[in-house]
């Protein structure tokens, strides 16, 4: 009787509280810089070009003791590692720390030793006992 239409009238109102509150939770999230992947995938080209068109002036600011193509397969390495990352909000946040980190070199806010860490990544893993980094060079 009426008791059985009220029951689910409540029920479907329970039901639509819920989905609305399932639906709130639903967060749109604004794009740093790029609307879509393939928009955050050009900023990424743009920035590998900058680094690869900055690598001989680096070589000679810092007189580092690298060629042109080590330098620039370096570059291209730091790149590879972060080539399996789709989220365009993330590729953006690696695109501004790119740019940061283009802009210190450039400007020579860098100290060699910081440029040069860049190398000794792949040549070796750094040391940890203490003696060890202590003549490494690295922070003890």
């Amino acid at each position: 009787g009426p008791a059985h239409l009220s029951r689910s009238r409540v029920r479907a109102k329970m039901a639509a509280a819920g989905s609305a509150r399932v639906m709130g939770t639903v967060k749109v999230v604004k794009p740093l810089l790029s609307r879509n992947q393939s928009e955050a995938k050009r900023r990424v080209r743009e920035l590998y070009r900058a680094w690869y068109r900055e690598v001989p002036n680096t070589i000679q600011k810092f007189l580092l003791d690298i060629s042109v193509k080590q330098g620039r397969d370096k570059v291209r390495e730091m790149f590879m590692k972060n080539a399996h990352v789709t989220d365009p909000r993330i590729i953006d946040m690696l695109v501004i720390k790119g740019k940061m980190d283009l802009e210190e070199t450039i400007q020579v806010w860098k100290q060699r030793t910081h440029i040069m860490r860049y190398f000794h990544e792949t040549e070796s893993p750094r040391p940890t006992d203490f003696l060890s980094r202590f003549y490494g060079g690295h922070d003890v």
